[in-house]
C-alpha cells in the first residue's frame, strides 16, 4: 500500500511538472517556408483556421510574397476573404497581422478595403495609426478615390455620344486616362478573386469570374481575350477536382446571359470530360491568331506587346486551388506573371 502511494505520488510530481510544460508548447507551429504557407492556403477552404491567418501574412512578407503586386493578388483576396468570413474576429486578426515590413503595409489595406466587411472603414481608420506608410492609400480608399473589389468594373466605359459632344462644354474635369482601373486592363484581379475563393468557398467570386467568361471569344480586344481564356481555363481546369465548384457552375449556367451560358457550358463539359487541354490550345490558338492578323475591327499589332500584363501563367491557380502545391501558390512567387505570363502564352 504505501508502494501505490509512493507510486502515485511520483505521478502525481510527473503530471505537475509535464502538465505546464505542455501547455507552454505553441498548439501550431509557425510557418517555416513558401510552401508551407501555399499548402494551408491552397486547403484552407476544406479546413478554415482564421487563427492562423496572421502568421500566414507575416510569414508571407518574411518570404518576399508582396514584393511585387502583380502576383499578390491571389494572397491579398485570400486576406480579404478571411476577414470577410470572420467580420466579429475581424479587428483581432487584423491586429496579430504586425509587425510587417513597411513596404508591405498596403496588403492589409488593400486586403481590408476588398473584404466588404460591413464596417471596413472604420477598421482602415482604427488601423491607420499602425499604417503609417499608407496613409495616402487609406484616405483614397476612404474618399472613393479607389475603388473597392466589388466596385472595379469590367472594363472602361465607353462615352456615349452626347457626352463626346458636350464634354468641352461641361465644367467639370475629366478623369486623368489610365487610372481607372478595370478588369481586362488588371488581370492580377483574376487572381484576387481565386484568392477570395480559397478564403471563403463562396459563390461570390465566382460568379465574377464568370461574368469574364464572354471575353473568351473576343476577337478585338488582345486584353479582353486573354482574361477571358484565364477565367475559362482555370475555372474549367479547377472544377475537374473540386466538386463543389462544379456544382457552382452547373447552377449558374441556368441564369446566364446566353453568350456566356454557351463559354460556361463548355467549362462544365470540360471539367465532367477532364478535357481541360482542349481549351487550353483553343486559347492559345486564338491568341496566336489575334496576334498574327491584329484585332477584327482594325488589323493592327501595335498593342500586343501589352497581352497579358500581370495576368498568372495558365495552370497556376489552377494547381493552387487543387491543392497542388508545387505547381501552385509558389509559381506565383516565382515569377509567373507580367511579361513572363506573356512569354507562357507564346512559347507553349
Amino acid at each position: 500500500m504505501r508502494h501505490m502511494i509512493r507510486v502515485c505520488g511520483m505521478i502525481a510530481v510527473v503530471v505537475a511538472l509535464v502538465a505546464p510544460a505542455s501547455a507552454a508548447v505553441p498548439s501550431r507551429v509557425e510557418f517555416t517556408s513558401l510552401d508551407a504557407v501555399s499548402g494551408w492556403i491552397s486547403n484552407y477552404r476544406h479546413k478554415p483556421d482564421p487563427a492562423r491567418l496572421p502568421a500566414a501574412v507575416r510569414a508571407l512578407s518574411q518570404f518576399g510574397a508582396f514584393k511585387d503586386v502583380e502576383s499578390s493578388g491571389v494572397y491579398v483576396g485570400f486576406v480579404a476573404g478571411v476577414i470577410s468570413a470572420n467580420p466579429d474576429k475581424a479587428g483581432e486578426l487584423i491586429g496579430k497581422m504586425f509587425p510587417i515590413a513597411p513596404n508591405d503595409q498596403w496588403v492589409i489595406v488593400r486586403a481590408i478595403a476588398f473584404s466588404g466587411h460591413p464596417e471596413w472603414k472604420d477598421l482602415l481608420r482604427r488601423f491607420a495609426p499602425r499604417l503609417p506608410q499608407r496613409q495616402a492609400m487609406i484616405d483614397k480608399y476612404l474618399e472613393g478615390n479607389l475603388p473597392t473589389l466589388d466596385e472595379i468594373p469590367l472594363e472602361k466605359k465607353s462615352p456615349t455620344m452626347w457626352e463626346k459632344v458636350s464634354s468641352p462644354f461641361r465644367s467639370e474635369k475629366p478623369a486623368k486616362p489610365g487610372l481607372e482601373i478595370t478588369f481586362d486592363r488588371s488581370p492580377e484581379l483574376l487572381d484576387t478573386l481565386w484568392g477570395y475563393y480559397f478564403g471563403t468557398a463562396s459563390y461570390g467570386p465566382i460568379a465574377r469570374i464568370i461574368e469574364l467568361l464572354s471575353w473568351s471569344s473576343d476577337r478585338d480586344s488582345v486584353d479582353k481575350l486573354t482574361v477571358g481564356s484565364m477565367a475559362k481555363y482555370t475555372l474549367a481546369s479547377n472544377a475537374t477536382r473540386d466538386p463543389a465548384l462544379l456544382t457552382m457552375l452547373k447552377r449558374a449556367s441556368k441564369n446566364q446571359p446566353k453568350n456566356t451560358t454557351v463559354v460556361l457550358n463548355e467549362v462544365v463539359e470540360a471539367a465532367e470530360t477532364m478535357e481541360t487541354t482542349r481549351l487550353r490550345k483553343d486559347a492559345l490558338a486564338a491568341l496566336e491568331e489575334l496576334k498574327r492578323k491584329g484585332p477584327a475591327y482594325k488589323r493592327e499589332v501595335s498593342a500586343w506587346g501589352q497581352v497579358g500584363q500581370g495576368a498568372l501563367a495558365l495552370g497556376c491557380i489552377a494547381a493552387a486551388v487543387t491543392g497542388q502545391v508545387e505547381l501552385g501558390i509558389p509559381c506565383v512567387v516565382a515569377g509567373a506573371t507580367s511579361s513572363a505570363a506573356m512569354s507562357y502564352w507564346n512559347n507553349q
